[in-house]
């Protein structure tokens, strides 16, 4: 049974499904359950089911901030306490799964508590560092999960035995009891922070990245693809999206701004996924499209397939869904030398690696992909093969039946 607080809305949520459909065509008996469903699939499965759960649904989620009102000078960062939790438990006993797989499981779906209570194999895939941390999601840099939170720079606590402490350390009293728990880092780096972190240093940490379904993103006509979005036929189209892609600072879209500003290209333009046009105009050298959200697969490999190159440039990052979906489309991606990007952006292969947050070197790298269309040619089709060879669902799904396989076995 694989656990994620949603089914195919965010990151995490679309790489979890994309393996439970994956497990699903493999012949094997996949359920999901989450707290929120958007999907039609009749294997996913609602942790809320009475009119009172229901009821309590809405609420969880700020209940589980509550906390948080005694930190009122915290960083805009996410950080999750988790103390609320959906009915998950009950559920996972009713089912009686073989195994669990957890994804990303904070913000009122799931307690760290519950885990003690699982006796069950467990799989934990770690789509970013709250596993580890004392409640943030990314740490900023700041290392503290290494020896142990507290002081915490994004709640601004000045204090040792603050949120974050005591979090931290209820995750390694629940930690310590885990018998039969594997931890997925999706990108090597991600796989190295955890097992430098104090809570999993001395449990099992391999690398297993995410699939991606490459006959759903798979490169489509340019200019049948330009025409769908409305784009121009005749530009050279630089993609930037995520989830609230221009105001996740995380996501670095300052510095992809500082980067365009210093661009010498012409013809060049901007095309924005995951935000609505600013209110306040946001000055650049190229004309810029807002596309908004889009959540569909189709529509995503069309918007792919629109761009001749997609750019990266967080401040960190796991194992970027953009990234693969990018080049699985066969857009080739520019990004800096940070987190996993290097697992999939191979330096002049698939795209461009930056020095770590230089605007000025990643603008070097846009321009570099598209000032040769010989080049960008080339770039395209190694993008899509990585993709095939490394990324494929089909290749991934059978790495994760292995290792269900061998947790299995073990009495």
């Amino acid at each position: 049974m694989i656990l994620n607080k949603k089914d195919i809305v965010g990151g995490a949520a679309r790489a979890a499904y994309r393996l439970h459909t994956g497990l699903q065509n493999a012949g094997i008996d996949s359920s999901m359950l989450v707290m929120d469903k958007s999907s039609n699939d009749i294997n996913v499965i609602c942790s809320s089911f009475s009119k009172y759960e229901k009821f309590l649904y809405n609420f969880r989620s700020d209940l589980d901030k509550l906390p948080l009102i005694f930190y009122p000078n915290r960083k805009t960062e996410m950080f999750s306490p988790s103390f609320s939790s959906e009915p998950v438990l009950k559920r996972i006993m009713e089912i009686q799964p073989d195994i669990i797989h957890l994804h990303w499981i904070p913000r009122g779906f799931m307690r760290i508590e519950d885990l003690g209570k699982i006796n069950r194999p467990i799989v934990w895939s770690l789509h970013d560092m709250w596993p580890f941390t004392g409640g943030c999601h990314y740490d900023g840099d700041c290392g503290y999960y290494k020896n142990g939170c507290g002081n915490c720079p994004i709640l601004n606590s000045g204090k040792k035995n603050d949120l974050s402490s005591r979090i931290f350390n209820k995750k390694k009293s629940i930690y310590g009891k885990l018998n039969n728990f594997t931890i997925i880092g999706l990108s090597k780096w991600m796989a190295d922070c955890a097992r430098k972190s104090k809570l999993f240093r001395d449990e099992q940490v391999i690398t297993l990245p995410n699939g991606i379904n490459t006959n759903i993103y798979k490169p489509i006509d340019k200019l049948f693809s330009r025409d769908i979005f409305n784009l121009p036929m005749n530009k050279k189209l630089i993609l930037f999206g995520a989830m609230d892609s221009t105001s996740e600072k995380r996501k670095g879209y300052k510095y992809l701004i500082e980067a365009l500003m210093s661009f010498e290209l012409k013809d060049v333009e901007l095309v924005i996924f995951g935000a609505s046009k600013p209110k306040s105009k946001v000055i650049t050298k190229f004309k810029q499209h807002f596309i908004g959200n889009v959540h569909d697969d189709i529509a995503l490999a069309i918007l792919y397939s629109a761009a001749d190159v997609v750019v990266v440039p967080s401040v960190q990052e796991n194992l970027s869904n953009v990234i693969m979906e990018s080049l699985a489309c066969g857009t080739p991606v520019v990004g800096f030398d940070i987190g996993g990007n290097s697992d999939m952006i191979k330096d002049r292969l698939t795209g461009y690696l930056a020095k770590p947050l230089e605007p000025q070197d990643l603008a070097s790298g846009i321009q570099w992909v598209l000032e040769n269309e010989n080049r960008l040619n080339q770039l395209s089709i190694n993008s899509r093969n990585i993709v095939l060879e490394r990324f494929s669902i089909e290749k991934v799904t059978q790495q994760y039946i292995k290792l269900y396989e061998n947790m299995m076995e073990i009495k």
